[in-house]
């Protein structure tokens, strides 16, 4: 953990110096000092405004994302008992498509706002939906779940490729393209302020349950038997990480493979306790986004890469490895 702690730390201020501007770590830290009162500095403002407006909410929205996403990506593999869960499992991204599509399109609102307004409630709608199918008797069984998800996933990327289709604006259609395949480009100040208070409440309870969570990998039988109420925290922890999916795909857009991979990759590392799985694969899921994010802002210049489409040409052949490895395992 103190390992995983100073490269997160370090790749945030390293990652923040990379760009078409040269700007070097002692300025990162002085424009930081200076904003929190702790010193007054004598920088160019052009330099602080690359800084602090520009570059230091992109590269800390990368590290919120990564973390939420590989945090989310562990639970829904052991509450599911599904190891190719991810926290797209459950239509959440399509249901933020859909959302975004909207706003984008048919022109319901205007700026980011209304873009991570509509990204949200798409989100929040398709988990409702969701669990009204999925749900019997207020019970949640893990396979009625993942295939209302996959449904209702299908239901909304249909109607999110009927519109795009419909309107037929080349603008609006590029835009939303960029958006789907994921992008940090707009994440400021204010998508943090309210981001982040939700990723740590969803932290702080999924680290209360890792002791339950470790019984449900021995399934649900087992977990009851040893105390458990298996239906109340798996409603409970559903609930809490499609939210928090929803809050990031709002901000970022779909950036797969990272819920997928990184909970088996720290695996490797901490083995299958969660009280050891979740505190590492936090800040590991952290800096792996940041280092992508600033390879797909940087690589090629001028041009941005959607970060989605590095994250995919990186985790299938991950993926490809796990699944060897298992297969030897076994």
């Amino acid at each position: 953990m103190p390992v995983l702690l100073v490269a997160l730390v370090a790749s945030i201020g390293a990652a923040v110096t990379i760009g078409p501007a040269d700007i070097s770590i002692r300025t990162v830290w002085t424009v930081v000092a200076d904003r929190l009162g702790l010193l007054d500095s004598d920088l160019p403002v052009l330099r602080e405004h690359i800084v602090w407006r520009l570059r230091l909410p992109r590269v800390l929205g990368a590290a919120l994302v990564g973390a939420g996403l590989a945090a989310v990506g562990a639970v829904m593999q052991t509450v599911t008992r599904n190891p190719l869960a991810d926290p797209y499992l459950l239509g959440v991204s399509s249901g933020a498509s859909l959302g975004a599509v909207a706003v984008l399109v048919v022109g319901l609102g205007n700026g980011v706002a209304a873009l991570t307004g509509g990204a949200l409630a798409g989100a929040l709608a398709a988990f409702v939906v969701v669990i009204a199918v999925a749900g019997r008797r207020g019970a949640l069984e893990p396979t009625r779940v993942v295939l209302a998800g996959v449904a209702v996933a299908q239901l909304c990327a249909a109607a999110t490729s009927f519109v795009i289709i419909w309107v037929a604006d080349p603008h609006a259609t590029q835009s939303i393209t960029f958006w789907l395949s994921g992008s940090l480009a707009r994440v400021d100040w204010t998508a943090l302020a309210w981001a982040s208070p939700v990723l740590a409440a969803v932290l702080a309870l999924v680290a209360a349950h890792a002791r339950r969570l470790n019984a449900f990998a021995f399934g649900e039988d087992a977990a009851a038997a040893l105390g458990v109420p298996v239906g109340r925290v798996r409603w409970l922890l559903l609930v809490a990480t499609a939210l928090l999916t929803a809050v990031l795909v709002a901000i970022s857009g779909a950036i797969g493979f990272v819920g997928l991979i990184l909970p088996h990759a720290v695996r490797f590392l901490t083995g299958a306790d969660h009280r050891r799985l979740l505190p590492a694969v936090v800040p590991a899921g952290a800096i792996f986004v940041v280092w992508v994010d600033t390879a797909a802002r940087t690589l090629f210049e001028p041009r941005e890469l959607p970060v989605g489409v590095l994250t995919a040409l990186l985790g299938v052949p991950a993926f490809v490895v796990l699944l060897h490895r298992r297969r030897a395992r076994d």
